[in-house]
């Protein structure tokens, strides 16, 4: 009897779960965590930009992992031409192939000649060309208006700011990117002059304050830096090395369009310090020339450029000429950028009118190399063309500095 008790109690629950297991809800806290995929990101924190092939950054990742990405976007800026210098349109990915180091890499990004680009307009408005200000206008806005719908341009100018009891020459940003036309007029008519050049911090300016975000995806690789200048710094804190290095980081190609100044500027070294329009070089320009050129000379004899000879002050003059012709010229070359000469003022407008032309033809490529060493050593890049007809010429970038951890 008792047997038979118990078996009828096992039927009775066994009932009931069978009856309420519908309406059972577990309890919140019991529930199985669900795994969200999340985004792989770059070091900055930006998403991997669409690619025209597959992105080594493209498996997703649980929410609970932990994601280092080890390599960095390279953007590669590249020019290719005829023998005889015309621009090669039409171009494809397969068309070229790029080397870090002599090892092939695999391209990832590829823009064509008809994707935006951003430019950055320094625009030199001190020494001989303070008087010609209005030539420097219409050669900028002649420049920005030969542009195509779609790209974005930044103007810099220099200006003379009060800092106490002295005049200081300083870079000024004017406009930030933009392709408001109407912007970038009010813009070129606000640029100032000022009493020295302070061409090396107005590059940093540049890298540090307009091309400082990362780029949009349409315009990755696609940023460029153009300046009209003699080039010979005389104001800034900077130094050609520093400025060298961020604009190896950055990808930025550098075109420079090179006024000669130089006869205009020597014949007023020679005059007495006294004279209206002499031109008397700074202590900062002197300490820089004796450091470069003569390092062992004392430095209380490069401090009264006043009390220099005729001979001395013209050599000084011309090997400061000739050094800011190198140095624009090796940052054009390391960059996949160019060199533009300008006789005069008057030459800047058909200058400018070249440089806009090779900027609509440029091709930007990108790489995520394959050596994910964080060493901080320069690395070299080379780019060849394949599958052309005419045997090409190609200008491109040379290198960039890994980062370093």
């Amino acid at each position: 009897m008792e047997s038979l008790q118990r078996l009828n109690a096992l039927v009775f629950i066994l009932m009931s779960l069978l009856l309420f297991a519908p309406f059972c809800v577990p309890v919140r806290g019991q529930e199985p965590p669900q795994q969200r995929p999340r985004r792989v990101t770059t070091p900055d924190g930006e998403r991997p930009a669409k690619t025209t092939t597959s992105s080594p950054l493209k498996e997703e990742i649980d929410e609970g992992e932990v994601v280092r990405v080890e390599t960095q976007l390279v953007s590669v800026p590249a020019m290719v031409t005829t023998g005889s210098g015309r621009p090669l349109a039409g171009l494809r990915t397969e068309n070229f192939v790029l080397f870090e180091n002599g090892q092939r890499q695999k391209i990832t990004n590829f823009a064509t000649t008809e994707a935006p680009f951003e430019v950055a307009l320094l625009l030199d408005t001190s020494g001989s060309t303070r008087a010609d200000i209005a030539l420097i206008r219409h050669a900028a806005n002649a420049f920005v208006e030969a542009l195509r719908p779609g790209d974005r341009v930044a103007i810099v100018g220099f200006n003379t700011v009060r800092q106490g009891r002295s005049a200081v020459a300083t870079p000024e940003v004017l406009s930030k990117l933009t392709d408001d036309r109407k912007q970038l007029r009010e813009a070129i008519e606000r640029l100032g002059s000022s009493n020295g050049t302070p061409f090396y911090d107005g590059l940093g300016r540049i890298t540090d304050e307009v091309f400082l975000g990362a780029p949009r995806e349409e315009t990755r690789g696609r940023r460029a830096l153009v300046a009209l200048t003699d080039g010979v710094d005389s104001a800034s804190e900077s130094d050609y090395q520093t400025i060298r290095l961020k604009l190896g980081r950055s990808g930025i190609a550098s075109y420079f369009i090179q006024v000669n100044t130089e006869e205009f500027v020597e014949e007023r070294l020679l005059r007495d310090c006294g004279d209206d329009g002499a031109v008397v070089l700074s202590r900062k320009q002197l300490e820089r020339y004796r450091r470069i050129f003569i390092p062992r000379a004392q430095r209380e004899d490069y401090i009264d450029f006043c009390a220099m000879g005729s001979f001395q002050r013209m050599q000084i003059s011309r090997d400061l000429y000739n050094l800011a012709r190198r140095e624009m010229m090796e940052l054009a070359k390391a960059s996949g950028g160019n060199n533009f000469l300008a006789a005069t003022l008057q030459d800047a407008r058909a200058a400018f009118a070249r440089v806009a032309a090779e900027i609509g033809t440029q091709y930007s490529l990108g790489y995520y190399p394959e050596n994910k060493a964080r060493d901080g050593k320069f690395r070299t890049i080379r780019v060849e063309v394949q599958g052309v007809a005419d045997k090409p010429l190609v200008r491109a970038r040379e290198g960039y500095y890994a980062p370093k951890t």
